[in-house]
């Protein structure tokens, strides 16, 4: 049984390819690491500038609780003035504005002296610590404007009396360096972030690149030839011994495929004289009135048959050496179809519609002829009654399309018709099966003409075999010449036949 379908992500992030993975997951891990960084660093940059806070407000009131005198504590915020007095309203900054904010409260609660910011302030916190214990709060303080406040405060006794010493320590400065911390990871980590993607996706695509030319030099190597070879980068990592090991079975497949064309070269060349001995084997045997003739007949046929095939296969290995020699002459494409069309009526086993234009190309018109017959014949084996020829200038190439009414191609199927030994027949009987051939030489020597072949569907059901080869130097100027102002109904073409000339039966 099939296992679970994997997850949609999971599928998306396989089909991504190995350059955005790698970015995507480097970016990704540097992201939590910049975001877990950032929050530590600021959770420590905060502790470091409020212990500052802490300490300075400690070492304030411990400095403020050293000028507090029993006297003082008794005439309170309104006594007379004094040296102890004067001392401790210097040590509180009662005259001047500090940045640490004092307060000295006596047992009850109440102001004895004052900072000058705190003038006509309550107490600032109701903590009561024992003598010689501090304690330290952060909190609000909306008395003395927004923001936070380290709170101090000290317990302390002097000749029998208890007193505390409270300093107010501002963090707007401590407060405002962490804003600037935050807003400066705010701005650099997407930067980075960027940075490290952009570094990522070139320093990868950089090192995919020999893997790419990799990619596109095996693409480029068909089975018509395995002498390409994929370049080798410089270096000894992976990419580098993959690259070998791609050129090793390269050559090992260049060896087999050697082995394999000699064989059917040489195997071809070989049967060529056996089977021609059968055939006037055959011949000789059947003009002796007392040879059995269908044991005769029975040889002759399978003798020119065995020939066909050995021709076949000698002209495929010669195109796979690419030695599928050719003449380079003018060849009436019109011509060698309406001989074609002429041999099939001349059988009587289908009906022939054949509508020519001259059409002209070049190449070699045996091959050529070849190549027709192949497309007539099969085209005549697979037609319920009629097969349907043609021939047209398009696009400015030469098109020569055999079709039939038959059973079709069916579209999973309309290239590899073109593969050797391929057969759609239901029966491989001699009377409806070919050797699988046929269209294959039909491919190979359409290439060797510079031109290309279709199988397509025919309008109306059957198939369709559409060829395309350039035009011949002649015909392509007279196409031009009848383009730029040949009189309508002027002779056209190579031999200056009108036009549609339409022979059907």
């Amino acid at each position: 049984m099939p296992g679970p379908a994997p997850h949609p992500l999971r599928s998306r992030w396989r089909r991504a390819g190995v350059r955005v993975r790698s970015t995507l997951a480097a970016t990704a891990l540097l992201a939590v690491l910049v975001v877990a960084g950032g929050v530590v660093g600021l959770a420590a940059l905060r502790g470091s500038l409020y212990d500052a806070a802490e300490i300075s407000g400690a070492v304030q009131a411990r400095l403020v609780r050293l000028s507090v005198s029993a006297e003082v504590l008794d005439a309170g915020l309104e006594g007379p003035e004094s040296a102890q007095r004067a001392a401790l309203e210097a040590a509180v900054g009662a005259d001047d504005d500090r940045g640490s904010h004092v307060q000295v409260l006596d047992a009850d609660g109440r102001v004895v002296a004052r900072s000058a910011a705190l003038a006509g302030l309550d107490a600032l916190s109701a903590t009561r610590p024992a003598v010689g214990e501090l304690v330290q709060e952060e909190r609000e303080l909306p008395a003395l404007g927004d923001g936070r406040w380290v709170v101090t405060v000290v317990g302390a006794r002097v000749d029998d009396r208890d007193f505390r010493v409270v300093a107010a320590e501002s963090t707007a400065e401590e407060d405002a360096a962490l804003r600037q911390a935050a807003l400066v990871l705010a701005v650099g980590a997407p930067l980075l972030l960027a940075a490290i993607a952009a570094a990522t996706w070139t320093f990868t695509g950089r090192s995919l690149r020999p893997v790419e030319a990799i990619r596109r030099t095996v693409e480029g190597i068909t089975s018509a030839g395995l002498d390409g070879r994929v370049p080798v980068p410089e270096g000894r990592d992976e990419v580098t011994r993959l690259a070998l090991t791609m050129n090793e079975m390269l050559s090992r497949l260049e060896s087999s495929q050697r082995s394999q064309r000699r064989f059917v070269a040489d195997a071809s060349h070989e049967l060529r004289s056996p089977v021609a001995t059968l055939r006037a084997a055959a011949e000789v045997w059947s003009a002796d009135a007392g040879a059995p003739r269908e044991f005769t007949e029975l040889v002759r046929s399978e003798a020119g048959r065995v020939e066909a095939l050995v021709a076949d296969l000698l002209l495929l290995a010669r195109a796979d050496e690419g030695r599928l020699a050719r003449e380079d002459a003018d060849v009436d494409l019109d011509e060698v179809l309406e001989a074609e069309a002429a041999r099939l009526r001349a059988l009587g086993a289908v009906r022939v519609r054949a509508r020519t234009v001259p059409v002209r190309v070049r190449g070699d018109r045996r091959q050529l002829s070849r190549l027709v017959r192949n497309l007539t014949d099969n085209a005549a084996r697979h037609a319920a009654g009629t097969v349907e020829l043609r021939t047209a200038l398009e696009d400015g190439a030469a098109l020569l399309e055999v079709a039939d009414d038959g059973p079709g191609i069916p579209e999973a199927e309309r290239e590899r018709v073109f593969e050797r030994f391929v057969r759609l027949d239901a029966s491989r009987d001699r009377a409806s099966g070919g050797t699988g051939l046929g269209l294959a030489i039909v491919a190979e020597i359409a290439a060797a003409h510079g031109g290309s072949v279709r199988a397509l569907p025919r309008p109306g059901g059957g198939a369709l075999v559409r060829l395309v080869l350039p035009l011949g130097a002649t015909a392509a100027e007279d196409d031009e010449a009848g383009a730029d102002g040949s009189a309508e109904g002027a002779p056209r073409g190579p031999r200056g036949v009108q036009p549609p000339s339409a022979a059907s039966r």
